[in-house]
C-alpha cells in the first residue's frame, strides 16, 4: 500500500514512543529507521513489530570507560544501540575534525543499530572517510558448517563525494535477520541458498531458517573470513560477547572510526579525485541489458529522494497492518 511520507513519520515516532523511549532517544531511533526504509532498506520499520524494540528498563546513563584524544570506549549500559552508536558518531566526528583520526567502541547495548551505513554516511558528509562494523547474536555459520556462530556482522564505509557519499552498507550475511522477519510476514519464501533449517537442510522457508542459520554473504569461505573479522572487531575488541560467548543477546558490540583526508592530503583534492572515479566507473562499457552502472548507495539515495520528493512510500500491506497496531493507531 502507498502512504504519505508524513504518515510514515508519524506511524514510525508513535510506534517507538510506544516503547518508552524519551523524545530524543526516539528521535534518534527514528532517524535511522527512515534512513533505511526510504532506501528500501530491511533494516526500516520491520524492527517495530513483533516484540519489536522494548526500552530496557535496567538502562542507565551511557557512560565513556576509556578515552585519549583520538579514542573512546562506551559503555551502553543496556541502552538502545542506535542512541549509543549516535553517541559514538558524535564523539568520532568531533575526534577525527580535531586530531584527523577517531575511534569509538561500544558494548553493553541489547538491540540491533539498524542500518549503519546511516552512520557512515553521516561521518562522510562532515567530509570524513568513516568505517563502521558490527556483531550480533548468532545468526550465521562458518563456511562449512551448519551451526550458528556469527551475527549477520555488518560493515559501511563512508567515502565524501559530490553531491552524495559513496555509502556500502554491506551484511556479511546472504540475508539479514530482518530480511527473513520480513519474508515471515509477508508470508514470503527467500532464495533458495541462504540459509539451514535448524538440521542442516537448505530451506526456502523464512521461519525455519530463523531456527536454523544463515549462510555467508557470497557462501564461501571469504565470505565467512569477514563475518570473522567483523565479529572479532565488534566483540573482543570493544568488550562485548562474541561467538555465543558472554551474554550474546544483550551485549552487542560496535566499533566506528573516521579519517580526516587532510591528514594524508588535502580533503578537497581528495573529494574532486572521488568524483572523477565515480564518472570513470560509471561510465565503463557496459553488458547487454545494463542501463546504468552504479556505485555504492547511489542507488539507496536516489530511491530516498524520489520518496521525499513525491512525498510517498510503498509499504507492504501486512507490515504496514502490524506498524500501525504497533503505533497505536486504529483504521477505519
Amino acid at each position: 500500500m502507498k502512504i504519505t511520507t508524513r504518515e510514515l513519520r508519524d506511524l514510525t515516532t508513535r510506534a517507538v514512543q510506544s516503547f518508552g523511549y524519551s523524545k530524543d532517544e526516539t528521535r534518534a531511533i527514528c532517524e535511522v529507521l527512515l534512513y533505511a526504509q526510504l532506501r528500501g532498506n530491511n533494516q526500516g520499520v520491520a524492527k517495530l513489530i513483533g516484540k519489536g524494540i522494548p526500552r530496557d528498563p535496567n538502562a542507565g546513563e551511557i557512560v565513556i570507560e576509556k578515552e585519549t584524544p583520538i579514542s573512546a570506549r562506551i559503555n551502553g549500559n543496556r541502552n538502545h544501540a542506535m542512541v549509543v552508536v549516535k553517541r559514538a558518531l558524535e564523539i568520532v566526528i568531533e575526534k577525527a575534525t580535531k586530531n584527523g583520526f577517531g575511534i569509538a567502541g561500544t558494548f553493553n547495548t541489547n538491540t540491533s543499530s539498524g542500518a549503519i551505513g546511516y552512520f557512515a554516511a553521516e561521518l562522510a558528509r562532515q567530509g570524513l572517510i568513516g568505517f563502521v562494523f558490527g556483531r550480533s547474536p548468532e545468526r550465521v555459520a562458518m563456511h562449512g558448517s551448519f551451526e550458528p556462530v556469527f551475527g549477520t556482522n555488518p560493515l559501511a564505509v563512508g567515502i565524501p563525494a559530490d553531491p552524495d557519499p559513496i555509502v556500502l552498507d554491506m551484511s556479511t550475511a546472504a540475508i539479514s535477520f530482518y530480511g527473513l522477519v520480513e519474508a515471515s510476514t509477508a508470508g514470503k519464501d527467500i532464495p533458495d541458498d541462504v540459509a539451514y533449517d535448524a538440521g542442516g537442510k537448505p530451506t526456502t522457508n523464512p521461519k525455519e531458517a530463523i531456527q536454523g542459520a544463515i549462510r555467508s554473504f557470497d557462501r564461501s569461505h571469504k565470505g565467512s573470513g569477514m563475518a570473522l573479522i567483523n565479529e572479532i572487531l565488534g566483540g573482543p575488541l570493544v568488550g562485548a560477547a562474541f561467538c555465543g560467548l558472554g551474554d550474546s543477546k544483550g551485549n552487542w558490540g560496535h566499533l566506528i572510526y573516521a579519517i580526516d583526508p587532510d591528514i594524508l592530503g588535502n580533503r578537497e583534492d581528495f573529494i574532486r579525485n572521488v568524483g572523477e572515479i565515480i564518472v570513470r566507473v560509471k561510465g565503463t562499457k557496459k553488458l547487454p541489458g545494463v542501463e546504468e552502472i552504479f556505485v555504492p548507495g547511489e542507488r539507496g539515495a536516489r530511491r530516498a529522494r524520489q520518496h521525499l520528493e513525491s512525498g510517498k512510500i510503498e509499504i507492504e500491506d501486512n507490515l504496514l497492518a502490524e506498524l500501525r497496531k504497533v503505533a497505536g493507531v486504529v483504521q477505519g
